[in-house]
């Protein structure tokens, strides 16, 4: 069961924002006042976790990765409350299998600064396998490929006796489905300026609303082959108004993506040579995380892996 946030969404956005008047926002509101106040706006935090050289400074106070990301389990935790009508106190949390003790102890930090007892922190791997079922199935050996909006993570699992075992793992922690948005939003920076001579870099409204529209067109590129950005009163000029219309086929986005793209191979034929096993001695591949429903994904899965992914599941719930 996936408990719905109080605003009704079943996803919360790793997003954290602080208001002028100091009012902290977690989620779609953070990712909603990012537009106008981004420097008041942090986003994946999860990139940092275990830095502990790593702070950022708003209204005077210096935040660690861990009370950030505490910040967020908290909304989590008091929606939990609100929908279940009871306390929740107690939580397993989820982290890519890569992640170190550092990190995971920052993770664990960050439950208990939000007034958890961390009971496990598991696998975000394992946490799939378990979602998809596998544990009920004859299946032995199962590769969860995981791209999700910050961090690339691909783990080989073998079942035996109703327990995972973690036979390799990999991946690629600064890379995710917001290095595709951030490509788009450069070209459109680009085109922008062709169109009207105006630099945005340094106009951080702007380009916020650049990367909204870029993360949309992102989506909607998995689904069709063209889309239109249309961003009225994007910028101001001695000529006036400015407005911003753009095509973009998917082309085009796999086209500025490809190295991207290329970046998921190494960490796969990796983890399948730790693991000592060829792509036909899986049983199953299993899709985690929104960015694996972009077709070139899927493509690069069934090319490495020389088969059909399973697809039964939402890939951003599992």
């Amino acid at each position: 069961m996936v408990v719905p946030l109080s605003d009704g969404a079943r996803l919360c956005p790793s997003v954290v924002g602080f208001t002028p008047s100091g009012e902290k926002l977690v989620g779609h509101p953070a990712r909603r006042q990012a537009i106008s106040q981004p420097e008041r706006t942090i986003s994946s935090i999860k990139r940092h976790m275990g830095n502990r050289d790593w702070r950022i400074g708003i209204d005077g106070r210096d935040y660690s990765p861990a009370e950030v990301s505490a910040m967020i389990l908290q909304r989590l935790k008091a929606d939990a409350e609100a929908y279940l009508g009871e306390p929740v106190t107690r939580a397993v949390i989820t982290v890519p299998a890569y992640f170190d003790d550092n990190q995971r102890q920052a993770t664990r930090d960050a439950g208990i600064l939000a007034g958890l007892e961390v009971l496990r922190i598991l696998n975000e791997p394992t946490a799939a396998a378990l979602a998809y079922g596998v544990d009920k199935e004859e299946i032995h050996t199962v590769l969860v490929w995981d791209l999700g909006g910050g961090t690339f993570d691909v783990s080989i699992l073998e079942l035996g006796d109703g327990v995972f075992e973690v036979k390799a793992t990999g991946g690629d922690t600064h890379l995710g489905g917001d290095d595709w948005d951030e490509r788009l939003v450069q070209w459109l920076l680009e085109e922008f300026q062709k169109q009207s001579g105006i630099d945005l870099q340094s106009h951080p409204i702007a380009l916020q609303r650049l990367r909204e529209a870029a993360e949309l067109a992102k989506i909607e590129l998995s689904a069709v082959q063209t889309t239109t950005i249309q961003l009225p009163f994007l910028a101001q000029s001695e000529a006036g108004p400015q407005h911003f219309e753009c095509t973009v086929t998917r082309a085009r986005f796999e086209a500025l993506t490809a190295d991207l793209l290329e970046r998921l191979t190494d960490p796969t034929v990796q983890a399948l040579a730790d693991a000592k096993l060829a792509p036909g001695q899986l049983d199953k591949i299993l899709l985690v995380g929104g960015s694996t429903r972009m077709p070139a994904v899927r493509q690069r899965v069934r090319e490495l892996l020389g088969r059909e992914p399973h697809l039964g599941l939402n890939p951003d719930e599992v």
